[in-house]
């Protein structure tokens, strides 16, 4: 899919992974709805990337927020042809600490966010999708980009809740890519590693060295950039569907 002249909407747009991949979508002529709720941050990246780029307070999880945003996005722009799921958190915790058993509430809600928030967009704006016609010889209509990480695989201690919610989006990205075959959408993953990122940006610089000296090579901290352009393969790529992509230096996590 060309992405220039396409609409593409990206949960966690305002920073980290979301704000790299939408500045280089914007770059490549799509027009562009960050979906945060960071409304601050949200603002002031639509007003830095200027023309064919929107703000809208969403919060992945709730039905009515997501399908409202999403009409306001069709309103403006006419159609939604790419979604881009990166809204998530990470709230680490054993699952039995010096303080008891972890608390229910807190795996709840990374499960909730991370897992059924990116099934919420998903599904809804997949319906949008289905209302206009296929952009492709392929009959592509659109494509959807969820972001699982490493912790899929290799979780870390304390990771129990994170780890459970990404290898869920990992898990469904096949089944939901053969649910919308027929459809003419597709479906890919990026999990990525140790990204350099607002969070590990908060990092003293010797536990940043530490991290990166994990990483098989190169011996560095991944890029935002980096992911972005694995989003931008995926949305060119038509053959591109029903993958999860390791974007992580060949870096395999110990346990801590």
């Amino acid at each position: 899919m060309d992405i220039a002249g396409k609409v593409a909407v990206i949960t966690g747009g305002a920073s980290g992974l979301g704000r790299a991949t939408s500045e280089l979508l914007h770059s490549q002529g799509a027009k562009i709805a960050i979906f945060d709720m960071n409304d601050e941050l949200g603002q002031q990246v639509a007003n830095e990337l200027g023309d064919g780029v929107s703000y809208h307070n969403v919060n992945v999880t709730d039905e009515a927020s997501v399908s409202a945003a999403l009409a306001a996005v069709v309103e403006t722009y006419g159609a939604v042809h790419i979604t881009c799921n990166y809204a998530g958190v990470g709230t680490p915790g054993r699952t039995v600490g010096r303080d008891g058993p972890l608390p229910l509430d807190w795996f709840q809600r990374v499960i909730d966010v991370n897992l059924i928030g990116t099934f919420n967009v998903i599904r809804l704006a997949a319906e949008v999708m289905l209302k206009h016609d296929p952009v492709t010889a392929d009959g592509c209509r659109g494509v959807i980009i969820n972001t699982a990480s490493v912790a899929a695989f290799d979780g870390q201690i304390g990771q129990a809740a994170y780890s459970a919610s990404k290898a869920g989006v990992v898990g469904m990205t096949l089944p939901i890519a053969r649910d919308f075959a027929s459809m003419g959408i597709r479906v890919n993953t990026i999990a990525p590693g140790l990204i350099n990122t607002p969070m590990l940006q908060g990092l003293p610089e010797p536990a940043r060295e530490s991290l990166a000296s994990t990483v098989l090579f190169p011996k560095r901290l991944g890029e935002a950039t980096e992911i972005a352009k694995v989003a931008q393969m995926l949305i060119e790529n038509d053959y591109m569907n029903g993958e999860t992509i390791r974007m992580d230096g060949g870096i395999r996590m110990q346990p801590k």
